[in-house]
């Protein structure tokens, strides 16, 4: 199973051209993905810089034929015309999507600083290794403690998940919306989390649960221990970013991490102000 996890900036690169076909082209060479999870994908945003107002949701489904397309708008407002304008992340699965749940996060008042709805994509997928549970996000960058509460927000979800997965409980199984689908405990969560490795909130995401719920753990540093972050964000987009660093990370939950064999990134495209990233597990 691959992964791959990108920003893609609306699908804007380095050179302030819009292409969603070279963000497809890109993540293709870095791998024969099976399931791609994007975020800041736009629709209807002609005042995105580059952007003509393309419905980025519709044209990735379009691109990625065989591929389940799993859209989810953190922000959904109207247009001065009446229709709607979309921003927020989107997952392409290969392998079948056994259910999908949209999760908003957080977004308590911080008044001196603009911020914006964020988003959980959660997707359990039939895939080859059994079923997955995959969580794509995007945490606020611009307030500290709404992004703490998001992180508190994603570990809630996933104790909660991982306990209707091991708990007895009463199950309907008659087709109706209460149809109680198998659930997994094994994890992984990727996306721009918008803290770097040493910010306290990325020990806090990792941090033990009780009752036997599986830790989150960064992929990474799993394969690589001590070994730096390859920087994923800021390598050429020298007028957004005065230097390179690392938000973007793939964490795996402890019982799927003997499945990791390997994490990439691209360090040569500039189809995004963000580095895609791949996991591997087999």
């Amino acid at each position: 199973m691959k992964l791959i996890s990108w920003n893609i900036q609306w699908s804007r690169g380095v050179d302030g051209i819009v292409d969603p076909q070279r963000i497809i082209d890109d993540a293709s060479k870095l791998g024969d993905f099976d399931v791609l999870c994007l975020q800041e994908v736009a629709a209807n945003y002609p005042s995105l810089a580059g952007s003509k107002g393309e419905n980025q949701f519709a044209m990735f489904a379009e691109l990625l034929p065989g591929f389940t397309p799993v859209p989810a708008a953190a922000v959904d407002v109207a247009a001065p015309d009446g229709s709607r304008r979309c921003f927020g992340n989107m997952l392409l699965s290969r392998y079948p999507v056994l259910r999908v749940l949209r999760h908003q996060l957080p977004w308590p008042l911080d008044a001196g600083v603009i911020s914006m709805p964020r988003i959980l994509i959660e997707a359990t997928l039939d895939t080859p290794l059994g079923a997955i549970r995959v969580m794509n996000t995007h945490l606020e960058y611009y307030s500290a403690s709404q992004r703490q509460q998001q992180v508190e927000a994603i570990r809630t979800l996933h104790a909660q998940a991982c306990l209707r997965a091991t708990g007895s409980r009463v199950r309907d199984t008659s087709g109706s919306p209460y149809h109680a689908f198998a659930d997994s405990t094994r994890t992984i969560v990727t996306g721009d989390f918008n803290f770097r490795p040493e910010d306290p909130l990325h020990a806090r995401l990792q941090q033990d649960f009780d009752n036997g719920i599986p830790r989150l753990r960064d992929t990474w540093q799993y394969l690589h221990g001590n070994e730096p972050h390859p920087h994923n964000v800021g390598i050429y987009d020298r007028e957004q970013w005065p230097e390179a660093f690392t938000c973007d990370f793939i964490f795996a939950s402890e019982d799927l991490l003997p499945r990791v064999r390997n994490f990439k990134v691209d360090g040569a495209t500039r189809s995004s102000d963000h580095q895609p990233q791949l996991l591997e597990l087999a």
